[in-house]
């Protein structure tokens, strides 16, 4: 995939690419830190056609997200054969009763049998964290469990 990086003087810098699709899809990275998601004409890179603003936390949950569905995916397929196994997504709000806190904490593989295999952060993956892995608003958590395990997961992560 080719990323075309424009330096915007005084402003900051634009980094977008073209999709199979057709469109022409990036991301203009303020010099004050914030980011704006843009879609800009086919043949013209500086004709916006739509421009999300977006604060730091917002691009970092979005990169995430984004990030996260290979993983996801991967890790699906692997599992296919094995009955009763799910992978499953968790956000971590700002208000979680583990955020800031390492995620032993959580006591997540004793209380429910889930694993915790990967965390995206940033648009950085971590795979097979620690239990001294310190969780974080925005950190995109990939467990593996059974339906019932990870439905308590869910609810030990929103509620302690």
């Amino acid at each position: 995939m080719n990323v075309d990086e424009t330096d915007l003087p005084g402003f900051g810098v634009r980094k977008d690419f073209m999709t199979q699709s057709g469109r022409r899809i990036g991301v203009v990275t303020h010099r004050d830190g914030e980011a704006e998601l843009i879609v800009s004409a086919w043949d013209d890179p500086d004709t916006c056609l739509a421009s999300v603003p977006l604060t730091g936390e917002e691009a970092t949950t979005l990169g995430n997200l984004l990030g996260s569905q290979k993983i996801v995916m991967q890790l699906t397929e692997e599992h296919r054969e094995v009955p009763g196994i799910t992978t499953r997504q968790f956000h971590i709000a700002a208000d979680s009763p583990y955020k800031d806190q390492p995620m032993g904490e959580t006591c997540m593989r004793t209380r429910t049998g889930v694993s915790i295999v990967a965390i995206m952060r940033e648009g950085e993956v971590m795979a097979s964290p620690g239990p001294d892995v310190a969780l974080r608003s925005g950190d995109l958590i990939v467990a593996v469990g059974t339906q019932e395990g990870l439905d308590q997961a869910a609810e030990i992560l929103r509620n302690g």
